[in-house]
């Protein structure tokens, strides 16, 4: 069986554009379409601008663009780290209540999507049902993408960076022969990443190198809504 290879970036904002796009490049020149994890109430983000005429220009391009949650700027910092993901304990209603939120801001800026990956990649219950009763069609977590229609898992564990400088080159080890165990295995691939990794050379090209075994290792380049639709039509 031949692997599918998922790569997503977080982290898009007004200051991260230029990595951001960096990235998109080095994809491109690969044949890889990137997963655009966007959350839409993040700085300079949640107006129009450079950053979402540059993500609408990516979908145009056959990059997928996944709500990222609504508002978690504070779980990233370092300050907070420790405290619970913004879905990750959420009941049904205010689940609800911050998708309907995220919902108007997407709204006006002219943005679409059906997918949803949850800060962290972790969601409650109450989130994947209140996805449900929203539209979404799929939901991405830790350890793998639930068809929320069905309530399906294609099983596959997210692959990233963890973090501190001391732990930097166990992670990039990991990630690069994480990957290759993958592909040559014929399992999914999900690479992870943010744009506060990619200010690093170290795990920037170990993500790259994962990408080019993976690669090597004739792996199938998706987006996350895309691996449905291909996984659809190799059961028919």
């Amino acid at each position: 069986m031949t692997a599918q290879l998922m790569v997503s970036l977080s982290g898009i904002n007004a200051w991260t554009l230029e990595r951001s796009a960096d990235l998109s490049d080095e994809l491109a020149s690969r044949g890889v379409p990137l997963s655009m994890l966007f959350a839409p109430k993040i700085a300079g983000a949640d107006q129009p601008g450079p950053v979402v005429d540059w993500v609408r220009g990516q979908q145009a391009a056959g990059n997928a663009l996944l709500q990222h949650g609504y508002d978690h700027t504070a779980d990233l910092t370092t300050r907070t780290i420790r405290r619970r993901a913004e879905f990750a304990s959420l009941p049904a209603h205010e689940a609800g209540l911050r998708l309907t939120a995220a919902a108007a801001t997407m709204e006006r800026l002219g943005l679409t999507t059906d997918a949803f990956v949850p800060p962290r990649w972790v969601a409650s219950p109450g989130t994947l049902l209140a996805l449900r009763h929203k539209g979404f069609a799929l939901c991405a977590d830790l350890m793998g993408i639930r068809v929320l229609r069905t309530d399906h898992v294609h099983r596959g564990r997210v692959q990233g960076f963890g973090f501190g400088e001391r732990t930097e080159p166990w992670w990039c080890f990991a990630l690069v022969m994480g990957a290759s165990h993958a592909a040559r295995r014929g399992r999914p691939i999900r690479l992870a990443v943010d744009t506060t990794n990619l200010a690093r050379s170290g795990p920037r090209q170990a993500l790259l190198d994962a990408i080019d075994i993976a690669l090597h290792h004739d792996a199938t380049p998706l987006t996350y809504p895309a691996l449905l639709t291909h996984r659809q039509a190799r059961a028919a």
